[in-house]
């Protein structure tokens, strides 16, 4: 069995945190979802579990990162395509989210990404690892 990843953030609405992600086509597991939590399936070995600030507080005795000031960390997910990139960041400033940054084009590598309801950065990156130099 792989190991698994559960990224954990701490969200101000968890209602608006499931509606953001899901019109960005992301799925929840029912199974590990009450009105404190939720946990979103980004792949068969990836999750992240959205818990509102008092639950997240539980898991930690440091003070909670205001996302919109400060960044605590950088998600970066792996697309596709380059217009993959480009779509998942028209949802999200669509469903209210904000691209922070220009997109980046590295040759190799495509990127952009968006904050989300809360602030927290997500990297959006595609690779075309053919065009990387081998030599």
């Amino acid at each position: 069995m792989g190991t698994k990843i559960f990224v954990n953030l701490p969200v101000s609405n968890l209602g608006q945190s499931v509606e953001f992600f899901t019109s960005l086509g992301f799925a929840f597991n029912a199974q590990f979802t009450d009105e404190t939590a939720t946990c979103m399936i980004v792949s068969e070995d990836i999750f992240v579990m959205l818990l509102t600030r008092e639950k997240f507080k539980l898991f930690t005795r440091k003070e909670i990162c205001d996302a919109t000031k400060s960044t605590e960390v950088l998600i970066c997910l792996s697309c596709e395509s380059r217009n993959d990139v480009d779509e998942m960041v028209r949802k999200a400033i669509a469903a209210g989210g904000t691209a922070p940054m220009e997109s980046k084009d590295y040759g190799f590598m495509y990127q952009h990404g968006f904050q989300d309801l809360d602030g927290h950065l997500w990297e959006l990156a595609y690779m075309e690892l053919d065009a990387i130099d081998q030599g």
